[in-house]
C-alpha cells in the first residue's frame, strides 16, 4: 500500500526485483489450453504514487479480477481454535477454547499438509507466553512474523521475501516497543532444538522490518457467515461480520492503492484465499484501487484513520469534495 513520500525507496527496490512483476501483466502473455486464463491487470510506476495496478482490458460490474492466496497467515487469538490453522476456514461444532483445549485444527488433510513444513518447526516451541503477551497488548502482527519465522526456517520461503512491499515508517519509539516482543519471540525459539544457523536470519533488524512491511500490507481477513455470491451481498456480511478471524499478507493485492470511492474491492468467501472484484466498470488502462479502511466514515475520520495506520493523506475526488 502506498503513500508518495515514500516513493523512491519502493522505486529502487522495484527495478531491483523485475521478475516479480511479469507474471502479474497480462500485455504480453497468451494464455494456454487447460491453464486459467491471466487475470487482466498489469503492475507499473507511476510518478506520483509509486507503483499501482492497471486494467489491460475492460472489465465489466461484479466481474472476478483474480483470486490471491497468502504469503503468510495467521488467525486471531480469539479465532485459535475456531477457524482451520492454515487456510482460517470456521470449523464447525467447535467449542469455546478452554486450557485443555491446546491443539490446533485443521478443514482437511490438504490444509494439514500444506502447513506441515512450517508447523513440524512451530510446534517445537511453547507459544503460550508470546500469544499472552500478544493478547494482553492487542498485537496480531507479532503472530504474523512467527508464522513468517518458521515458514523461513522451514525453507518454505525465503527470508527476504516481503521486502518488495513497501514499509510503514517507524518512529523510534515504535522500534523500542518491539524489542520486547522480538525478545521474547527468539527466546522462545532458543528454548528448542532448532538449530542457531536456522536462526541466523532472526535479528532485530530483520524482525522490524517484516513487522514495518506486515503494519501496512496485511489485511484483516473477515468470513461471512454463509455461502455468498452475489457480490453486495458478500460485501455487507464482510462488515458486518462480529470479528475478524485472522490476518494475512499477499503480493498482487498489496500492490493496489487506496481510493475512498474504489473501483474494486477484496473479499473473503470460505477462507483465506482472497478473491479481487469490481465494483463498476472500468476501462482499459485504468487504475483499479480499493479501499483501506471503512469507507462509510465521514472525511475527516477517513484521513485520520489512512494518516495513523498508512503515512499518508487521502487526495481521492472523494475527500478532495470533502465528501
Amino acid at each position: 500500500m502506498s503513500s508518495l513520500f515514500r516513493y523512491s525507496r519502493w522505486a529502487s527496490q522495484f527495478k531491483k526485483s523485475p521478475p516479480i512483476f511479469t507474471s502479474f501483466s497480462t500485455a504480453t502473455t497468451e494464455a494456454q489450453p487447460n491453464r486459467p486464463s491471466p487475470p487482466p491487470i498489469r503492475v507499473g510506476l507511476t510518478d506520483s504514487v509509486g507503483r499501482a495496478v492497471f486494467a489491460t482490458r475492460r472489465i465489466g460490474t461484479g466481474e472476478l479480477i483474480h483470486t490471491a492466496k497468502p504469503i503468510v497467515a495467521h488467525p486471531s487469538l480469539p479465532s485459535l481454535h475456531k477457524v482451520c490453522y492454515f487456510c482460517l476456514r470456521k470449523l464447525p461444532n467447535q467449542k469455546p477454547h478452554s486450557e485443555a483445549h491446546k491443539n490446533v485444527a485443521f478443514c482437511s488433510e490438504h490444509c494439514k499438509d500444506q502447513s506441515k513444513n512450517f508447523y513440524e518447526i512451530e510446534k517445537k516451541a511453547d507459544w503460550s507466553r508470546f500469544n499472552e503477551y500478544c493478547r494482553l497488548q492487542g498485537l496480531k502482527y507479532p503472530l504474523l512474523v512467527k508464522r513468517f519465522a518458521c515458514q523461513v526456517m522451514s525453507g518454505v520461503v525465503s527470508a527476504d521475501s516481503l521486502d518488495i512491499l513497501q514499509p510503514a515508517n517507524l518512529t523510534s519509539e515504535m522500534v523500542s516497543m518491539m524489542e520486547k516482543e522480538f525478545c521474547l519471540l527468539r527466546s522462545t525459539f532458543q528454548e528448542t532444538d532448532i538449530k542457531g544457523e536456522q536462526m541466523a536470519f532472526l535479528t532485530k533488524e530483520w524482525y522490524t522490518g517484516v513487522l514495518a512491511r506486515m503494519r501496512i500490507n496485511a489485511f484483516r481477513i473477515e468470513l461471512p457467515g454463509g455461502s455468498y455470491e452475489d457480490l453486495l451481498s458478500s460485501a455487507a456480511a464482510s462488515i458486518e461480520a462480529e470479528i475478524a478471524v485472522g490476518s494475512a499478507v499477499y503480493m498482487l493485492p498489496s500492490f493496489y492503492n487506496h481510493d475512498c470511492d474504489p473501483n474494486a474491492h477484496i473479499l473473503w468467501m470460505e477462507n483465506v484465499d482472497a478473491r479481487l472484484k469490481a465494483l463498476r466498470n472500468i476501462e482499459a488502462g485504468e487504475e483499479l484501487r480499493i479501499c483501506y479502511i471503512d469507507a462509510s466514515m465521514n472525511h475527516k475520520a477517513r484521513q485520520t484513520v489512512l494518516y495513523e495506520g498508512f503515512g499518508f493523506l487521502c487526495n481521492c475526488p472523494r475527500c478532495l469534495s470533502n465528501d
